[in-house]
């Protein structure tokens, strides 16, 4: 006789109940390929602070070739909460990257943020710019520091 017969009802509750859930699991456990739209919009007030931010952080020596420069990056709003890194440019090199804003809502949030905010420093002074790897199991905040690093960038050069 078939286990799914009419006489065992309860048997096809319980095993309907269980695919239901196991489906609803998988779905919720999906990620993203790319970051939300709502995460790289960038808006315009953030923009003039950070051009302003960046002018009134700038600190120099007499002389053009040993100017250093501080500039703050834009605010990107990611899925866990906002990212945003202050940098330090020296005759054209950056010599200092600072994480200002990153999520440290949760414990969770705090051991990523732990291990994934050094890497993505160490990453970005050596490659001098903002093409910098994805840090494993810090995507969102990974993806908020790079584009809060390339405005900073940006905005440095200009």
């Amino acid at each position: 006789m078939h286990a799914l017969k009419k006489n065992r009802p309860l048997r096809r509750i319980v095993l309907a109940s269980a695919a239901t859930v196991s489906g609803m699991v998988m779905l919720l456990s999906l990620k993203p390929h790319s970051t939300p739209d709502v995460g790289l919009a960038v808006p315009a007030p953030s923009s003039s602070s950070s051009a302003s931010a960046g002018s009134s952080g700038s600190s120099g020596s007499s002389g053009s070739t040993g100017v250093s420069k501080t500039v703050t990056g834009d605010s990107v709003d990611t899925r866990w909460g906002p990212v945003q890194v202050k940098i330090t440019v020296k005759s054209g090199k950056l010599t200092d990257v600072t994480a200002v804003v990153y999520p440290t809502e949760n414990p969770r949030d705090q051991e990523i943020n732990s291990y994934a905010i050094p890497k993505l420093r160490t990453e970005a002074l050596q490659a001098q710019s903002a093409d910098i790897d994805t840090v494993s199991g810090a995507t969102y905040t990974s993806e908020g520091y790079r584009q809060s690093l390339q405005s900073a960038l940006d905005s440095a050069k200009g």
